[in-house]
């Protein structure tokens, strides 16, 4: 090959490993309880949590547990997170990576995609109903997945309506950042068969998650009780259920 065909060719490989997505939705779907494992600096709730964490060492320390998948945060201004976290972190594990940040148009969904997510964020309660049905159609047509977040009745007929097939229930108020713990046990026989469901915030400890298993969760999204963990690996592994 000629030096034009010889860089031509290194882009199309370095592409096609970066842009072919992993399937996010589809890891969370095996026996027992998956666990989402998610890489955050710090929050607005309780400020710094590990605001110089390595994110391909805390990407690989939590697939080493059994994650399932990685949370990334890449907001910047209250999360201190980046493109450049989630970058390495999807780089350094094989499991798939959620873009986590306030996904508010299709350039944000464009984005993640670019950036190498296997899938994004959509808030239900910063979305109107058109932006939300817009958001999930382009997701699916880029090939991603979607995590749908509810926190109220409302919110969820909302997300079905949309066609959301992976629900992720917030028992974290984002006004108030108040957590209500029996949140998720309400809504989980709201959801119909066929949705992957996910339950976010408030999950300390095994026992939590057993009670997320037993209400038909197919998975829990955590955060703080991993990021801080001294042992990353052994938090995530206490997590895991069957």
């Amino acid at each position: 090959m000629n030096a034009l065909e010889r860089i031509v060719a290194a882009h199309r490989a370095a592409d096609a490993a970066r842009s072919v997505p992993r399937g996010f939705r589809a890891a969370l779907t095996g026996p027992g309880l998956a666990v989402i494992a998610e890489i955050k600096r710090r929050s607005p709730s309780k400020g710094d949590l590990a605001p110089d964490l390595d994110p391909a060492l805390t990407a690989k320390a939590y697939a080493a547990g059994g994650a399932a998948a990685l949370s990334v945060l890449t907001d910047v201004e209250f999360f201190g997170g980046s493109e450049a976290d989630l970058a390495a972190a999807r780089a350094a594990v094989d499991i798939p990576v959620l873009r986590k940040d306030f996904t508010v148009s299709e350039l944000d969904v464009c984005d993640a995609r670019v950036m190498g997510a296997d899938a994004v964020l959509l808030i239900v309660a910063a979305l109107s109903d058109a932006e939300l049905a817009k958001l999930c159609a382009l997701t699916r047509d880029l090939g991603m997945d979607a995590l749908v977040e509810v926190y109220d009745d409302d919110e969820l007929d909302r997300a079905l309506t949309a066609g959301a097939d992976l629900i992720g229930v917030n028992q974290r108020d984002l006004k108030t950042f108040d957590v209500d713990q029996e949140r998720a046990a309400r809504f989980a026989a709201r959801m119909p068969a066929g949705v992957v469901k996910v339950a976010e915030s408030g999950i300390r400890g095994r026992g939590d998650a057993a009670a997320m298993l037993a209400l038909g969760y197919d998975a829990i999204l955590v955060g703080e009780t991993v990021v801080t963990a001294a042992d990353p690996t052994a938090a995530v592994r206490e997590l895991t259920c069957s």
